[in-house]
Parts: structure tokens; C-alpha cells; sequence
């Protein structure tokens, strides 16, 4: 084996270990990729910046400002609150038409905002219908995945499989292409997720955010006495923050509240202070304060809209500026006007430390905020890449009939163009998100806040792996072993093979990052067979979104987890039968739907 290839072995074994552990985000990975493999010789760095204005990464950036410009009419979120009537009425109705709709939209624009508005609406009809959420949020995500799988712009990978299908002079994919074999295995997996799936779930009714963050023991009342050494001192320099980490919430002086008080608030003697933090390190302080009840505040329903603040719990989303960063470093309290409370992390709750905890998607935080506060976070939480998802509180935004028809007719010609490739997909999203500026729809400020700049180099960065494969004779190499080993059993069975290889690879990995890694192999596999390498190509394209099984598999799984109070052997018990489904229905449908 030639040098470069090992080389390549290497760099591919060290990225998916990467991917797969979370140690870095996907789009260092990415870049690590590109720099190792130009710095190695192994491709020139012509070919290492290629992926950057390859036509799948431009197209998949300029369908995040039309998803966007989507979510910014208010439609989706209008559409999401009319859902509620009928789950009251009908709840396995409900459900269905949940599924459908969110499959409807997650064809043609990212689904992972769709999913984000969603959330907050599937919660509060859980609890109206008296279901629990952990049976609506899973299907939910699932159908957003099967959704993105029947359209060309459903998801980023089916564009960037038909990319590279493309650089390596293949047809590209239709408009609705994948759609033959997704549809079908749609509409099978609904139904499995009605009659099968649905009963595998758990059921974990609704508790309140005592009970679910363990707040009894983190928040209480203390009173300063008479000649402590922390009266006159700013809260910023009180060794009540600087030694003990707490956070006060309200201050009560001579009657009066200060809810939330800055860090340049002064202490006096008297102050009755409401703290977050461990009882035992009030008690530690009975030296410097009184302890006015050794039994906490009672954190609750009533609690909520007291005092002019509420309870807010946010899911940290998959490629949010959250990711990988502590509430510390992110400037929390400041930047946000949130004190926090507790942090959920996959299925424990810490209390803590808050401010150094590195944070992962799918993390709920539990913060208090002044009430005229949340019209910001909404706003925050509006935008296309959102560093969060409010579950405490219930949105609606205004929907706007005009930018909606604007902005659907921009989509209509985006669909339209390349349905009778009257353009190529990229000319077609770019001309629609100039006209949504010229339409005064999106600013130009609006277009680079929407484009989710991490997938866009995780795409340029895994697209170097394939050309770096294809440089060294990796995929030949590869697709001999997988020749040897299926040919006998006929190219049916080298579908299957490379289906199932990508599937279980996408579960512990981005699909962008498998999608990337496995097209290559599946065209030079094809092309060592002398047959057509399209069904090769769906069946990748396919598998590489059927993310079924495991909650890191695919972002909108991650978004879910959390807000569901699910574990992670929920989507293994829920998915293990749908992810084997698709492989036997995608293994018999591709190659009969798409021949070789």
C-alpha cells in the first residue's frame, strides 16, 4: 500500500474517532482534515480549499437563508399552534398529522429549525392532552429525518452526495429523485412508528421544575447580619460569588425587591438575599449571615410569573455557539439576563460549578429571567442558527401573509428551476435569496446570521477525504475488498453491504462526515462493476440521514433528547427495528427503483 494511502487510512481512523467521541466540533475535525492531509502531501492545497466553492457547499449555504426567511414570516411556528386543537380531539390523529406535516416541510427546507419550532409547541399539546411528551417528541424528530429523505434540498447531504456525484462527471440528482424510494420508506416508517414504535417509547409525565432539575436542595434564603463583612461590598466581590459560586437571585431591602441584581449591586446589613447554590455552603457561612429557612423556596408552578421573573429551561442546539463552551466563557448572566439555576446534561442534573461546564447539544438549562427579558431570548431563539430552544415558554409569532407569499413563491421557483433544470440547484438558491433582499424580506446582516457557517466547513472540509481517497487509490482499494467480499451475491447485495456500513457509521458520526467518506466508495465500486453508480449513491445518500437508533446520530435526535427526558436506550429500543426496516425495504426497493 502506497504511502499516501496509509496516510489517508490514518487521518479517516483518527476523524471518525474525533467525530464519534465529540472531543472537538465537527467543523475543527473537518479543517483538521483538509490541513493534515495538504500539509501530508497527500492532496495539493488547490484541492484542500475546493470543498469551499464546490457547488453542494454553496447550495446548502444558501438553503439555510431560505429556511430562514421561512421561519421569519412566522408560518411554521402559526402552522404548529393550529396542531393543538386536534391532538385535544384526537391524539393518534394528532400525531399522525404532526408526523406528515413535519415531514411536508422537512422536504424542502433544513429540518433542524423546523424541529426547534416545534419543540415548545409539542410540549405544552403533550401536557393540554394529558399524554406525556417523551411518546410525541421522537417521533417528531423522526419524521423530520424521513422527510429531508425524499427531496434533493431536504438535507444538506443529499446535496452534497449529489455533488460529488457531479465532480466525478455523474449525473446529478433530480429534484425529486431520491423522493421514489424515500416516500415509500416514509410512509413505511409512520406506520411502524404508529403501530410498533410508539408503544416502545416511555412514558414520563410531566413534573415540575423542582422535581426535575432537584432544586430542593440548591436554593434558599439567607439575611446579612448586623457588622458581616460582606455589607458595603459589590455582589462581583462578595466571597459569596468569588469562594462560594452562588448566584443571587433577588435582593429584599427595607421591602423593596431587586430581582436579578447586577454584579456592581451593593450589600447592606438587613438584605434578605434568595441564593442558588448548595445548602451545606450557606451553612458554611453562619459565621457571615442567618439562615432564614433551612427548608428551601418552593419552586413551582406558583413560582412562575412571580415577582416579575419566570422559569425558562433552553436546549443547547447542535452547532449553536453553546457547543463546547461554559456559561462562564459565553458571558451567561450578562449576555442574557439569566441567572442559572441547574443544567441537565444527557441524564444528570448538576447544580454545581454552572459556570464551567462545558456544554453539549441537547443540555437543557434552567434559568431564572426578568420577564421583559424574554421577547430577547425569543428573538435569539428565532433566528436560523439558534443557540437554543425555549421549553418554558410558549411562542407565538405574528405570521405574515405577504413575506409568507413572498417567500413561497422564491421557493417555488427555487423547486421549479430545478425540477426542469432550467438551472443548476446553486444559480437557482442564489438568485432566490437575492430576491428575498431585494424584496426587503432578509437583510444582508439577516443572510450571513442564517447560514450555519459549521456545516458549511465540515462539508468543505470532509469533501478533501474524497479527494484524497480518490488521489491515493483508496476507493479502488476499498471497493475491491467490498467486490470480494459481496460480488459473488450480485450487486443487490453490495447495495445492502454499503447501505448497512453507512448506516451504523452515521450513528456514531455527522452524516455529512459518512456521506462524504462512502460516495467515493460507492462510485469506484461502481465503476469496477461496469454498472451505473446511482443506486450505489442513493443507497448512501439514503442510509447516511436514517439515523434512527442512537441520540447523537443526527442533530435533530440530540435537539429532542433532553426536552423528552429521554435515555439514551430509549432511541435504541425505538429505532433498532426502524433503522433494520430500512435496510431490508431500501435493499430491495433501490435496485429495483434504480437499476444498475
Amino acid at each position: 500500500m502506497a504511502t499516501g494511502a496509509i496516510i489517508t487510512l490514518v487521518v479517516i481512523a483518527v476523524a471518525v474517532v474525533l467525530f464519534a467521541t465529540e472531543a472537538l466540533s465537527i467543523d475543527l475535525v473537518a479543517m483538521l482534515i483538509m490541513i493534515s492531509l495538504v500539509l501530508t502531501g497527500v492532496i495539493s492545497p488547490e484541492q484542500g480549499v475546493a470543498g469551499f466553492s464546490n457547488p453542494a457547499t454553496m447550495t446548502v449555504a444558501f438553503m439555510f437563508v431560505l429556511s430562514a426567511a421561512l421561519l421569519k414570516t412566522g408560518a411554521l411556528q402559526s402552522v404548529a399552534h393550529q396542531l393543538s386543537a386536534i391532538f385535544r380531539q384526537n391524539f393518534r390523529l394528532g400525531l399522525v398529522l404532526m408526523m406528515l406535516l413535519i415531514a411536508l416541510i422537512s422536504a424542502f427546507i433544513n429540518n433542524t429549525p423546523v424541529v426547534a419550532v416545534f419543540i415548545p409547541v409539542v410540549v405544552q399539546i403533550a401536557y393540554s392532552s394529558g399524554q406525556a411528551p417523551s411518546k410525541m417528541l421522537i417521533p417528531l424528530s423522526y419524521a423530520s429525518i424521513m422527510g429531508g429523505m425524499c427531496t434533493l434540498i431536504g438535507t444538506s447531504t443529499n446535496i452534497l452526495v449529489s455533488g460529488i456525484a457531479e465532480q466525478e462527471g455523474l449525473p446529478a440528482f433530480g429534484m425529486f429523485q431520491l423522493g421514489a424510494v424515500g416516500v415509500p420508506l416514509m410512509l413505511a416508517g409512520m406506520a411502524y412508528m404508529m403501530l410498533i414504535g410508539r408503544k416502545l417509547l416511555p412514558e414520563r409525565q410531566k413534573e415540575n421544575l423542582t422535581e426535575r432539575f432537584g432544586l430542593g436542595d440548591y436554593l434558599t434564603e439567607l439575611q446579612l447580619l448586623e457588622g458581616n463583612e460582606l455589607s458595603g461590598q459589590r455582589i462581583m466581590d462578595s466571597a459569596l460569588v468569588k469562594e462560594l459560586e452562588m448566584d443571587i437571585i433577588e435582593v429584599v431591602r427595607n421591602g423593596q425587591r431587586f430581582t436579578l441584581p447586577p454584579g456592581d449591586f451593593t450589600l447592606e446589613a438587613g438584605d434578605l438575599l434568595k441564593v442558588r447554590c448548595d445548602v451545606a455552603k450557606v451553612k458554611a457561612l453562619k459565621e457571615r449571615v442567618k439562615i432564614i429557612a433551612d427548608n428551601t423556596l418552593k419552586v413551582g408552578d406558583n413560582f412562575l410569573g412571580e415577582k416579575n421573573t419566570s422559569l425558562v429551561e433552553l436546549v443547547v442546539t447542535a452547532g449553536s455557539v453553546f457547543s463546547n463552551r461554559t456559561l462562564k466563557s459565553l458571558d451567561f448572566r450578562r449576555t442574557y439576563r439569566a441567572i442559572p439555576l441547574a443544567i441537565r446534561h444527557r441524564n444528570e442534573v448538576l447544580h454545581d460549578h454552572l459556570y464551567s461546564v462545558p456544554l453539549v447539544p441537547g443540555d437543557v438549562i434552567l434559568a431564572e429571567v426578568k420577564q421583559h427579558y424574554i421577547t430577547n431570548l425569543k428573538q435569539m431563539e428565532a433566528e436560523q442558527d439558534a443557540p437554543f430552544v425555549m421549553l418554558s415558554e410558549d411562542r407565538l409569532s405574528d405570521f405574515n401573509r405577504r413575506q409568507f407569499a413572498i417567500v413561497m413563491s422564491v421557493i417555488a421557483f427555487v423547486i421549479l428551476t430545478a425540477t426542469f433544470n432550467l438551472l443548476p440547484i446553486m444559480v437557482g438558491t442564489l438568485t432566490g435569496v437575492l430576491a428575498l433582499v431585494l424584496a426587503r424580506s432578509l437583510s444582508m446582516k439577516e443572510v450571513y446570521e442564517a447560514i450555519n457557517w459549521k456545516i458549511v466547513f465540515l462539508l468543505a472540509g470532509a469533501l478533501s477525504l474524497g479527494t484524497a481517497m480518490g488521489n491515493t487509490g483508496l476507493d479502488q482499494m476499498i471497493a475491491g475488498g467490498l467486490i470480494g467480499y459481496l460480488g459473488a451475491y450480485g450487486p443487490v447485495a453490495i447495495v445492502a453491504g454499503l447501505y448497512l456500513t453507512t448506516s451504523l457509521l452515521t450513528e456514531i458520526m455527522s452524516n455529512n462526515a459518512t456521506a462524504a467518506l462512502l460516495a467515493p466508495i460507492a462510485i469506484a465500486t461502481a465503476t469496477q462493476l461496469g454498472v451505473s453508480a446511482t443506486p450505489l449513491l442513493v443507497a448512501v445518500t439514503i442510509a447516511a440521514s436514517a439515523s434512527f437508533m442512537t441520540p447523537i446520530g443526527y442533530q435533530t435526535n440530540t435537539m429532542v433528547y433532553s426536552a423528552g427526558s429521554y435515555r439514551f436506550r430509549d432511541f435504541f429500543r425505538a429505532g433498532v427495528g426502524l433503522n433494520l426496516m430500512f435496510w431490508v425495504l431500501a435493499s430491495l426497493l433501490i435496485p429495483w427503483l434504480f437499476p444498475f
